[in-house]
């Protein structure tokens, strides 16, 4: 948290901390330099999992904005302890995020585990890639989606987040993950329950 503290810990913060009592606890997980966070196995693992996530930037007019983004999991890539990318594909055609980063490259991301209860929290700077401006990037990044370009998040601070008051929810796919085996199971007492009406049948 040394880098993610120093950038989200505001004057103004500090002091809402040291009121309701938290600074101390606070105080001690800074002073750890002005260097990136970087991610370490147990980030990139988790992101690679992820197929959501939140994103904030800020526009002209000093409004933040969220959006939701989505894609099959592991769409996030990450390229290196520092940098996260992803494909932006064609959506309502708004572009509010992206002319947001033309004019202030500074986003924040959130990614939520919710059958684990864990979130991950991400401050970066944004740039635009064209798949003119590196083949070999978008390639990676994009694959053969009809990706318009790829966001490239350079990382300046990171910090998972508590768990608490996050509701558990699940995909389909979780979903049919851990129902498997209830499927087989009840599929093979529905084969057994009919080969014992054929008997019962057969013996009448």
């Amino acid at each position: 948290m040394g880098r993610f503290s120093e950038l989200a810990f505001t004057p103004g913060v500090k002091a809402v901390q040291t009121a309701m009592g938290s600074r101390r606890a606070y105080a001690r997980l800074e002073g750890q330099g002005p260097e990136p966070d970087a991610l370490g196995e147990d980030e990139a693992r988790f992101l690679g999992e992820r197929d959501s996530f939140y994103m904030a930037s800020v526009g002209e007019t000093g409004w933040p904005y969220v959006q939701h983004r989505g894609g099959p999991r592991g769409f996030v890539t990450v390229l290196d302890p520092h940098t996260l990318a992803f494909a932006d594909l064609r959506g309502n055609r708004q572009y509010i995020s992206v002319g947001n980063a033309g004019h202030d490259d500074r986003v924040a991301l959130i990614f939520v585990d919710y059958p684990n209860r864990a979130r991950l929290k991400v401050l970066a700077h944004a740039r635009l890639v064209a798949r003119a401006d590196d083949p070999a990037l978008f390639a990676r990044v994009a694959g053969d989606t009809p990706a318009e370009r790829v966001f490239v998040l350079r990382i300046e601070g990171l910090d998972w987040n508590c768990p608490q008051y996050i509701t558990p929810r699940f995909t389909e796919e979780e979903l049919g993950e851990v129902l498997a085996p209830v499927r087989a199971k009840l599929a093979a007492l529905e084969a057994e329950n009919r080969e014992l009406r054929r008997r019962l049948g057969e013996g009448a």
